[in-house]
């Protein structure tokens, strides 16, 4: 047996293990959960509880502090099992693939999910198992923008982190027009300004006061061009793009909206811009050489070149 048609039946843990990055994961696994359910698209299946098996493995970015042995810490098991019996209470489906999505879905909300492997089977409907497998991460949807012809289609920006250094570079300007000629829409991002920020002690006053200051730092970019345009939420950013014009982001609304959040510091910049970019599915994520990313992503990271000034 090759070892393609091996990993075919294997476990999602061996199918995980197999396509995995170069950068570390960890991962947390749910297996042979099996729950008694009314699922099925044939009448002879309505009203007859059939046994279903549940199997998960999800690939987590690790933890940035110590553990510390603390559960509050960590991405729980109780987030698979959960999901699970979150959608099984929802409604009545009629197939696997609409549950499998949908539990791979409220899975990837959690924080630090990157990837996750779904496989539900039906034990009751004949001599084996009958099922479907499916893989997802969190940077799978894309923004929506409309094509010539007024169709919706999917949008994979560009996300580029702009250090003060670059801000204040007299280049600024033929960066911004190499980056904007380059295909993609384009979602700039900064992080702290370089002047002193008021300290409070409190984390979450902090975290409020850091996040107005990095507002404080596109709007400061922004005045630099005027073909950037500060945003805040996801509608405008999908506005905006529709628009072509240039972006950049303002993070208060939606770090503080988000399911997902980050629960890194608004001063780790490098790790709010990658958020960033697994949030809108960014096609990559440019970054100034030396500027240190939390690994684990999907997106692809490019640095910024010199020729690109």
């Amino acid at each position: 047996m090759t070892s393609d048609i091996r990993l075919a039946f294997a476990h999602p843990q061996a199918r995980a293990e197999a396509s995995a990055s170069g950068d570390p994961r960890d991962r947390i696994s749910l297996r042979d959960h099996v729950v008694a359910i009314d699922i099925g698209a044939f009448q002879a299946e309505r009203g007859c509880p059939q046994r279903v098996r549940f199997d998960i493995v999800l690939e987590t970015r690790p933890n940035p502090a110590p553990l510390e042995d603390d559960v509050d810490r960590i991405l729980s098991y109780d987030t698979l099992t959960e999901a699970i019996s979150h959608e099984l209470a929802a409604e009545r489906l009629n197939l696997l693939e609409t549950l499998a999505e949908r539990i791979a879905a409220r899975i990837l909300l959690a924080p630090r999910a990157m990837r996750v492997f779904v496989r539900i089977e039906k034990l009751d409907r004949g001599p084996g198992a009958l099922g479907v497998e499916i893989v997802r991460t969190r940077a799978a949807e894309a923004l929506r923008a409309l094509d010539a012809s007024g169709e919706e289609d999917s949008v994979h920006p560009r996300v580029v982190y702009i250090d003060n250094a670059a801000l204040e570079d007299p280049d600024l300007g033929r960066l911004l027009s190499h980056l904007h000629g380059g295909g993609a829409p384009v979602i700039l991002v900064v992080g702290m300004p370089q002047h002193p920020v008021a300290e409070t002690g409190i984390t979450a006053v902090q975290r409020r006061i850091d996040l107005l200051a990095i507002e404080q730092n596109a709007w400061r970019l922004a005045a630099r061009d005027r073909r950037c345009l500060v945003v805040s939420s996801r509608t405008e950013i999908d506005f905006a793009m529709r628009q072509g014009q240039m972006i950049v982001w303002a993070p208060s609304k939606l770090i503080l909206d988000a399911i997902d959040s980050p629960d890194c510091s608004p001063r780790d910049a490098a790790a709010l811009a990658l958020w960033l970019a697994e949030h809108v599915a960014a096609c990559e994520f440019l970054i100034p050489d030396g500027l240190r990313v939390p690994p684990g992503s999907h997106v692809p990271i490019r640095i910024i070149r010199p020729d690109m000034y």
